[in-house]
């Protein structure tokens, strides 16, 4: 297996460990579908996600906001890449909002068909999202016992 496939395979498991977590201490959206809701779990950690001084954060930080993943779209009934930025309540929601977004992109196909396109670049985005993951679920005490940092 190549590093980026190693990678992916981290950034999966991990992502979904995340998404266990919200809904397990309480980031979801009520009854019904079990829906991690990371637009509150983001306010919850704004203050302390935009305090971090880990010089890794830092840089995965800038990184994805120097770099956002592009959205995936259908335009005239061709794929598209665009830079459209999400709209998001803080920072630690447009970052994580990004996150979101590698996550989609690597799931659902856009990154990965047989072979990956802009492996550098899609390499990146998912080594400093790991970073940035890592970081977001320790700053918060509930989200943390349940992940079971």
């Amino acid at each position: 297996m190549s590093t980026i496939d190693e990678k992916a395979y981290e950034f999966f498991k991990l992502f979904a460990r995340i998404e266990y977590s919200l809904k397990a201490s309480g980031f979801h959206c009520g009854n019904g579908n079990a829906t991690a809701n990371w637009e509150n779990f983001a306010l919850s950690i704004d203050e302390k996600f935009t305090s971090v001084t880990v010089e890794s954060f830092k840089e995965a930080v800038k990184y994805i906001k120097e770099h956002p993943p592009k959205k995936q779209i259908i335009s005239d009934g061709s794929i598209e890449w665009l830079t459209i930025p999400p709209q998001s309540k803080c920072e630690a929601d447009l970052i994580l909002l990004y996150i979101r977004r590698v996550r989609n992109n690597l799931f659902h196909g856009g990154k990965f068909n047989g072979h990956w396109f802009e492996p550098e670049r899609s390499e990146e985005l998912i080594t400093h999202s790991i970073v940035i993951l890592h970081k977001a679920i320790s700053l918060s005490v509930n989200v943390k016992a349940a992940f079971g940092q």
